[in-house]
């Protein structure tokens, strides 16, 4: 927050009763518990099938917690106004990228059931030999390390400082945190688009797309907006930021929710159109066996759900107010999503037809 001649009004600080949703969070613990053993139970009958979902799991919690970093780190670079209010929430979900990368390392242990490229030996295929200089064990683990690794320590340490200004308000910590953010920029870049090849593309190391990382980060930036108006609408229903959060920043949120729901769109209509006017076909191929059988119905279903319904939802001017527009349009804005994620990860455990069982 940069510097204002006119004093401004400080609304009186609010603190997270925890107590007050001890029964709610001994539920959810308890359902955690109990997915995790399931999983665990998972990995002796079918890990096959296991990696695959596990491998899900992680890219769809991953996506939103990095795309509420991305907010956090544009919040000090850009010097935003109106994202002061909501700063804690974004900070608070992106420190969960600690969690998340803990949870990687099952995929790691399942490597082999994920990226076929891992048991083909040199000199078997031209076509991956190719490729050995970067698809090779030890780089793709000391990647994963890098990136899980910048995550987790600069979300953590936005959060720290944060925290330590709520103390005593120095300015510094403001310059700390812009410091951070101007470094991160570059960094977050680089580790979610070569994450995603790494961990989503690869799974089929026969295709490629420059623009795969683009289209990842275009949906984990437009799914984490969509998931803090339903995390400020939850708190607000709970009694705080009453005074603090208003119209107006429900206005901006859906805004950003809407620009994004575009600018997806736009990166996936260019992603199909070039690989369709190349016709290549080691490209062709992803979007063949996409538009075949019952993965059709599925490729529809992301078109017309992940752009053409929430684009005219958020246009359509006798709507209600935006804020209650945008938290009932979030569940249907996560089942959408839920629509990308098998389209790109478990085509290649479900192969050219898709059943519920295989998915």
């Amino acid at each position: 927050m940069s510097e204002r001649s006119q004093t401004v009004p400080v609304p009186e600080g609010e603190y997270f009763e925890s107590s007050r949703f001890t029964g709610l969070s001994f539920l959810l613990g308890l359902i955690a518990v109990v997915a995790l053993a399931l999983c665990l139970l998972g990995a002796l009958v079918n890990p096959h099938q296991l990696s695959y979902s596990w491998l899900f799991a992680f890219a769809f919690f991953f996506t939103l917690c990095a795309g509420c970093f991305f907010w956090t780190i544009v919040h000090h670079a850009t010097d935003a106004e109106w994202s002061v209010v909501v700063r804690r929430q974004l900070e608070n979900i992106a420190a969960l990228l600690v969690v998340l990368a803990l949870f990687f390392v099952p995929i790691l242990l399942l490597r082999h059931h994920l990226y076929s490229w891992m048991d083909i030996p040199p000199g078997a295929e031209a076509s991956l030999d190719s490729k050995r200089a970067y698809l090779n064990w030890s780089f793709f683990l000391g990647r994963a390390i890098l990136f899980l690794g910048f995550f987790a320590f600069a979300a953590l340490t936005l959060r720290r400082l944060s925290v330590l200004q709520d103390k005593d308000g120095n300015p510094r910590f403001t310059i700390g945190m812009r410091k951070v953010a101007f470094i991160s920029l570059p960094m977050f870049a680089l580790c979610l688009t070569f994450g995603a090849f790494d961990w989503l593309m690869s799974l089929n190391y026969h295709w490629f797309s420059t623009m795969f990382g683009v289209y990842i980060f275009a949906g984990a930036a437009g799914s984490s907006m969509s998931l803090l108006v339903l995390v400020i609408t939850a708190l607000r229903q709970a009694g705080y930021l009453k005074d603090v959060v208003t119209l107006e920043h429900y206005h901006i949120m859906g805004k950003w929710m809407l620009a994004f729901c575009i600018f997806w769109a736009y990166i996936g209509f260019g992603q199909y159109m070039l690989i369709w006017y190349a016709n290549i076909p080691e490209e062709t191929q992803f979007f063949i066996t996409r538009n075949t059988e019952s993965w059709w119905t599925l490729s529809m279903l992301l078109v017309i759900g992940r752009f053409f319904i929430p684009f005219d939802v958020h246009c359509y001017p006798a709507c209600v107010t935006w804020y209650r527009r945008a938290s009932e349009h979030l569940g249907f804005g996560f089942a959408r999503r839920d629509w990308r994620d098998p389209w790109f990860r478990l085509f290649a455990n479900c192969g050219q037809d898709l059943s519920v069982s295989s998915a």
